[in-house]
């Protein structure tokens, strides 16, 4: 079908007579300001600055600054499912930036419920008909930028779902990433959304944090790796990816969320080098169309309202040439929590000062677009700064194609292309990559299902299907629990049999972590039908940890122990002597100490998509080996916080028993339960003939790595092969070790591969004492091998002076 068939069609689905719009719509362009004639804005021809410029010199203050605010969709502020007449009285009849959430079906929320969320082509048909109201009803036609969320999986009714974001960090799998990428890029297109709020890129430094659960991990250059390869997925698929969250967010004091995001106690040098250093790396290297500014500050400036985060950061240094929309109520907080502006319209005022673009909260964009309209009238912001903040917007609807196509071209393709059995297949395969082995004492695990007649699992995890469904997910799929993924494999002669024991938490909770209080009559009776049922069972699967209502997003914790009753529940099904096997369902590192010490066998899981009891079932008996590896420290303790990697020298080193009296003395807790990287496999590895070339570099020359790696062992296995780099003596401070690439390789027994890796100037970088970016002079350390504490070959080279 050529262009102008493709537009006529589309104009069937519009209500209102045919031939009252037809004369909008001509081969190869659309009369966007319906004046007759194809301006330079609407000729595809054209070079993109100078359709900007002609677009941007035909608008009016109203359409400006419309152009600066978020609407969002469906149930939450637009009250209806499609455009009304009354659409021509509200603030977007001039237009608007972009709608977020349009018709997605949100969990949770039943206003948002709509007849055209579900099946994928009313999807895409809906949005079309969104968008032709903006074509055709307003002045110029500027069409809407569709936002929606996409952190594991497009956050839209029955779309593919992928693992927590801290399980995708565990699979070290960079391929991987970049399909997951590729797959929320391709189903939003197909939805009819333009731009995803895809990654985040925050190291998640302290565990008690509830959004840990939301980030690919703590170390800077995972996440950079990751995120870089999820972005080039996105947006290879032709749709804007945005950054969240812009910057220094992760690290609220004491680890306290919600309202008391605020306070991060980060010094300039770290700044950089930790938390800026994967916005910095994914901006350069894949581009990114968006930024969401964050609503906390740093060293007393609100982000939101910074000129040097926005702007000289951003847009001078990084070279970001997207537009910047801003967390909810970030703008609000620069007056309302933060306390630097005298009311909402001076927050405004600094705000779009400092470089922000879009504005975003969950009501009405009328104030902040009238705010706007009020300063630039009373003279207190310049024209021309919104003249720019517009341009930016402007710009990346035209890269991607808006003004071109402004509708999805096929709506009934998105039944063929979203959530496909392929899809399906990949989303198993990335709960399979995200397990990690904790411990197998005696090679408890794989379970021989041959050796096996009666099995239990136990614990309000093992029958619970919320954590695999979160709020910035795909809702409304079927969820295979551990309890169902293990029945389905078990097979003729093995029974199943099933106990909760207790809830995830306790009456009272979190208040009984600090003065706990007697198990109820209720309690005790299920811990007991749970114990009853192990005496006849020959193995035991206890499935603990947190729900989607213990951790993520405002649900930061003061303890990270098994909350509520669990761990008595764990330690009563120990003393009966059958053998235990922990599967941990969590968001964040969980200080698992007696488990650690006491349970033979231990998988982590984090929170896995609706397939994930099926792959949990998998590494159970054997079909799949656990290959993930952990990308955050456990720490045994919260009293260690911050306890992470990477680290400075001896920062986190034991303390001696004796010696030295400035050093001796065994009065703290040392060394984590697990570290960064730690993860362990059915069969063994091997590292042999690491070389580094050359052994003396010349400045900015790359240094090439070369180690075998072996499977030594008896079954098919991943190893993920880290490498990281220590600057043997430097002007400041540097971090112990610092990871400086990895590869996740799979062998058969008997199979050795060659892993190679580059080292680049950026990768030996430092920030010296006059804080600028240099490569010094001098001996590094490579260090490979399966963990940051589990190296098994080093060698060095010398970086020479320039």
């Amino acid at each position: 079908m050529n262009r102008n068939k493709l537009f006529l069609a589309l104009l069937c689905l519009a209500s209102g007579p045919l031939h009252a719009q037809k004369s909008l719509y001509h081969k190869g362009w659309v009369d966007f300001n319906k004046n007759g004639r194809r301006d330079v804005y609407e000729d595809v021809t054209q070079p993109l600055d100078k359709r900007v410029d002609d677009l941007l010199a035909q608008m009016n203050l109203d359409e400006k600054t419309c152009q600066m605010a978020t609407l969002y969709g469906f149930g939450r502020v637009l009250k209806d499912e499609m455009p009304t007449p009354g659409w021509k009285t509200e603030v977007w009849k001039d237009g608007i930036a972009n709608i977020d959430e349009e018709l997605n079906g949100v969990r949770n929320t039943p206003k948002a419920a709509s007849k055209y969320t579900y099946p994928f082509s009313r999807h895409a048909e809906g949005i079309n008909n969104v968008q032709r109201w903006f074509v055709e009803e307003t002045r110029l036609g500027i069409p809407v930028d569709f936002t929606n969320e996409g952190i594991h999986g497009l956050n839209h009714d029955r779309a593919t779902p992928l693992p927590a974001p801290i399980g995708i960090g565990s699979t070290w799998n960079k391929a991987l990433v970049r399909r997951a990428g590729e797959t929320v890029g391709r189903e939003a297109k197909a939805l009819g959304y333009t731009n995803v709020y895809v990654p985040i890129l925050d190291p998640a430094r302290d565990p008690r944090w509830g959004r840990v659960v939301e980030c690919y991990g703590e170390d800077p250059f995972l996440i950079a790796e990751l995120g870089k390869q999820m972005v080039l997925g996105v947006q290879g698929q032709g749709v804007a990816a945005t950054l969240k969250h812009f910057a220094v967010y992760s690290v609220p004091k004491g680890g306290r969320d919600g309202n008391a995001r605020t306070d991060p106690h980060v010094a300039p040098r770290e700044l950089h080098q930790m938390y800026l250093y994967p916005f910095r790396r994914v901006i350069q290297e894949a581009h990114p169309l968006g930024v969401m500014s964050s609503y906390n500050d740093w060293d007393g400036v609100p982000i939101t309202g910074s000129h040097y985060f926005l702007t000289e950061l951003l847009r001078q240094q990084y070279g970001f040439d997207g537009y910047v929309v801003s967390d909810s109520r970030a703008v609000e907080f620069i007056a309302d929590k933060h306390h630097v502006a005298t009311d909402f319209l001076d927050g405004t005022r600094q705000a779009v000062e400092a470089g922000l673009n879009v504005w975003t909260n969950f009501y009405t964009p009328a104030t902040y677009i009238n705010n706007v309209r009020e300063l630039v009238k009373t003279g207190r912001l310049a024209q021309a700064t919104v003249d720019e903040r517009v341009r930016q917007v402007l710009s990346v609807k035209f890269r991607l194609g808006l003004f071109d196509q402004p509708y999805v071209p096929n709506p009934r393709q998105a039944d063929k292309t979203v959530h496909t059995p392929a899809d399906e297949a990949f989303a198993l395969q990335a709960n399979r990559e995200s397990l990690v082995l904790l411990k197998n004492e005696n090679a408890r695990l794989p379970l021989q299902k041959s050796q096996l007649k009666n099995l239990l699992v136990v614990g309000p995890l093992a029958d619970n299907p919320d954590p695999a469904i979160s709020r910035y997910g795909p809702s409304n799929n079927p969820v295979t629990t551990v309890l169902k993924g293990l029945q389905a494999a078990a097979g003729p002669g093995l029974t199943v049999q099933y106990a909760k024991g207790c809830d995830v938490v306790c009456p009272g909770w979190p208040d009984t972590e600090l003065v706990p209080t007697l198990l109820s009559p209720t309690e005790q009776q299920g811990i007991a039908d749970a114990v009853a049922k192990a005496q006849v069972a020959d193995v035991i699967i206890a499935v603990l940890g947190e729900d989607d209502k213990t951790v993520g997003e405002s649900l930061s914790r003061t303890s990270l122990d098994l909350p509520g009753r669990q761990q008595q529940l764990l330690e009563a099904l120990h003393a009966t002597g059958k053998p235990v096997v922990l599967v941990l369902i969590n968001g964040q590192p969980l200080t698992i100490n007696w488990a650690a010490r006491n349970v033979p066998a231990i998988l982590e899981a984090w929170f896995p998509s609706p397939s994930g009891g099926t792959a949990i079932a998998e590494a159970l008996f054997g079909d799949y080996n656990p290959g993930g590896k952990l990308p955050m420290t456990f720490p045994k303790s919260t009293g260690q916080i911050e306890f992470n990697f990477p680290f400075k020298p001896a920062s986190q080193a034991d303390q001696p028993i004796a010696g030295d009296p400035n050093g001796g003395g065994k009065t703290a807790t040392n060394g984590p339960i697990y570290p960064f990287g730690f993860g362990l496999s059915y069969t063994t590895f091997t590292y042999s003939n690491l070389q580094v070339t050359p052994s003396e570099a010349a400045p900015q020359a790359p240094i090439e790595i070369a180690v075998d790696v072996a499977n030594t062992g008896p079954v098919k296995g991943d190893e993920v092969v880290q490498l990281y780099l220590r600057d043997k003596l430097s002007t400041v401070i540097t971090y112990d070790s610092q990871l400086r690439g990895f590869e996740r390789v799979s062998l058969a027994p008997g199979e050795k591969k060659t892993i190679h890796f580059t080292l680049r100037p950026d990768d030996l970088k430092l920030l010296d004492r006059n804080m600028n970016w240099v490569v010094e002079p001098g001996e590094f350390e490579v260090l490979v091998g399966s963990s940051s504490t589990d190296i098994r070959a080093k060698q060095t080279f010398v970086s020479k002076a320039e």
